[in-house]
């Protein structure tokens, strides 16, 4: 009987299969033996084999090994740590502090296109980044590792310095796609050391028919000391949609400062009075003023065009829409010229696509000396900037994404964007757990944080300092949700067998002992609860309220009880009375329990068919 309950899968999201699935219900033809064909694949797109392999194709080594990266699915899970935590109940934004690339794969399930805006500030591969190669046979092991390590740069005297930086990159822009709403974005800063690998390997994630602009920031005056031959004083912003066509409504079509001309209004919306004169054209008549004077010939001579045909003239300036008035002793023929409705517009991002007013890297160093008082972040983005980036197509319960967290300024920029315009946006950061260096010789800053680190008696490490920063600027800005979840990166709570080698005979009686149980004995009950969210697919900001069944402990995920998960043994373990009270009282769509936690398997039987009939679905941990 047990083996007909489903359990919660302690993976997370299986892509590869979502992927196949999606095919096979458009080509099912495609598929041999649960094989597909790929050759039936494109002929049935009208893509032939030609068998010709000088085609234009971006290729580097290790790239195959980054589909296979990104496939994989993750054993691992996200635990809650409240007292690291600001307003954990109520606060819909996280902090998550963990590998990227596993903690993309874990968010899949739960934020699978809900993600309305992405922006990441990764690493330039200046030579000085911090770069680490994915181990696909055991990624959370070497994830532990990394953390336990001091940082590894990428120096350009390697080797492999391109390709190390695009088998970290391309895996996780791929996943990162996946969390993108039909009408969302993705924004990446960068230099121009990468600039062109980035944008090749973006064409091949989001699509080249998807690529919207490269935006230059002004980031520095003068260049810095490291200046060889050109100062150079900016980046670069990529952006790319995740569906170009989705885009035509949420582009911010004019500028605050654009709209300023359109003073004027009727019962047709706003307008302003245009000069009905063109310097050049094919529309030439004359026309006569209201005290007789004709208008054909300019000063010099020469036949004056106008905007449009003579007959549409007539048309218009019976409807109001052309008038013909004295300034200066000069007659002028005018015209109402509206907003291009439907149309799109010349430029559609706020009209620039030089980012000149954001601010620069030297304002985001005062903006971090303002908070702490000290310099603990190199070179970090301004406000200003994400501000700008946030302004273009987010509003009250987006969700924005940042897994190069840094410094924390895009959970800065959106509670202080929040705090102005009374919207309610949402931030996940993502922030690998990076040891800071205290001997850093090439970085004072460094050493500055690492002081700062010993003297707050935090751990060492870079999520320490950037939920310090975000703590801070709260309680500054002090407006709206301005708390935050922590969670950090961790091996599933469900107890699997370790087939890691070993010959001693103690640690092969632990592992046997741990079989008798279903969930480590190390985790508690809120570990649980977030791990069976996350693989079921419930959004980690969903509100939990503990609820108590006879003497048996529950948590109630939602609002109104989507999901029931109970890990208590109470008294006697649980009953089919106790079920029966579940379905009555609280009406769940899943209800989770730990296998152990039942009676016996009597309790655990009658309590299936209890389900079964009140149409309620039941999950094993």
């Amino acid at each position: 009987m047990l083996e007909n309950i489903a359990r919660v899968s302690g993976q997370s999201m299986d892509i590869e299969g979502v992927n196949k699935e999606k095919l096979k219900s458009v080509f099912p033809e495609c598929f041999v033996e649960g094989k597909l064909d790929i050759d039936k694949l494109l002929n049935l797109c009208g893509e032939y084999i030609d068998n010709d392999f000088e085609k234009y194709k971006f290729e580097w080594k290790g790239k195959s090994e980054c589909y296979k990266i990104a496939g994989k699915r993750s054993t691992g899970t996200l635990r809650p740590w409240p007292e690291e935590s600001v307003n954990f109940d109520t606060t819909k934004n996280m902090y998550i502090e963990g590998d990227n690339l596993e903690v993309l794969k874990l968010l899949q399930t739960s934020y699978y296109r809900k993600v309305k805006m992405i922006y990441i500030d990764p690493p330039y591969n200046t030579g000085n980044d911090f770069v680490y190669e994915d181990d696909f046979k055991d990624p959370m092991a070497k994830y532990k590792e990394v953390t336990q390590q001091t940082t590894k740069s990428n120096p350009e005297t390697m080797g492999r310095f391109h390709t190390n930086w695009l088998n970290m990159m391309y895996p996780r822009l791929r996943l990162a796609s996946n969390l993108l709403r039909d009408d969302g974005v993705i924004f990446i800063s960068i230099d121009e050391t990468e600039l062109h690998n980035l944008k090749k390997i973006c064409d091949e994630v989001f699509g080249e028919e998807n690529f919207i602009a490269d935006f230059v920031w002004h980031n520095k005056r003068g260049g810095g000391n490291d200046a060889k031959f050109v100062a150079v004083e900016h980046e670069y912003v990529v952006l790319y949609a995740k569906n170009v066509n989705e885009l035509s409504e949420l582009f911010v079509p004019y500028s605050p400062q654009y709209m300023l001309r359109y003073k004027e209004e009727d019962e047709l919306g706003k307008f302003f009075w245009d000069t009905f004169k063109r310097k050049s054209g094919k529309q030439y008549y004359p026309i006569t003023c209201p005290d007789g004077t004709v208008l054909q010939y300019d000063e010099l001579g020469n036949p004056i065009s106008w905007l449009r045909s003579e007959p549409r003239f007539k048309e218009d300036l019976a409807k109001g829409e052309i008038r013909i008035v004295k300034i200066k002793d000069n007659w002028s023929v005018q015209f109402k010229q509206r907003l291009p409705e439907g149309k799109k517009p010349r430029t559609i991002f706020l009209e620039e696509s030089i980012f000149e007013k954001q601010g620069t890297t030297a304002d985001g160093s005062a903006e971090i000396l303002e908070l702490f008082c000290k310099n603990v972040f190199d070179n970090p983005k301004p406000i200003g900037l994400i501000k700008h980036i946030l302004s273009f197509n987010t509003e009250d319960d987006d969700i924005i994404i940042d897994f190069f967290a840094g410094s924390g300024t895009t959970a800065h920029a959106v509670m202080q964007l929040n705090s102005e315009d009374n919207q309610n946006r949402r931030f996940i950061l993502v922030q690998l757990p990076a040891l800071i260096e205290p001997d850093n010789k090439n970085s004072k800053t460094a050493q500055t944080a690492y002081e700062f680190l010993v003297e707050q008696g935090m751990k060492n490490n870079l999520c320490e300092i950037s939920k310090e920063r975000i703590r801070r600027a709260g309680t500054k800005i002090n407006k709206g949700d301005t708390g935050f979840k922590v969670f950090k990166l961790d091996t599933s709570n469900l107890v699997k067998w370790d087939s890691t080698p070993t010959e001693n005979k103690d640690e092969i009686y632990q592992r046997m002992s741990l079989l008798k149980e279903t969930i480590k004995p190390d985790r508690n009950d809120l570990d649980i609860v977030y791990e069976v969210m996350l693989k079921l697919g419930i959004p980690l900001d969903y509100p939990i309220q503990q609820v108590s069944v006879n003497d048996k402990k529950a948590y109630s995920i939602g609002e109104d009880c989507l999901v029931l998960i109970c890990l208590d043994y109470g008294k006697d373990g649980i009953t089919a009375d106790d079920v029966k009270l579940m379905c009555e009282d609280y009406t769940p769509a899943k209800i989770v329990a730990s296998e152990q936690a039942f009676k016996d398997d009597v309790s655990l039987s009658n309590a299936h068919y209890i389900l079964k009939d009140h149409n309620i679905e039941m999950k094993l941990l």
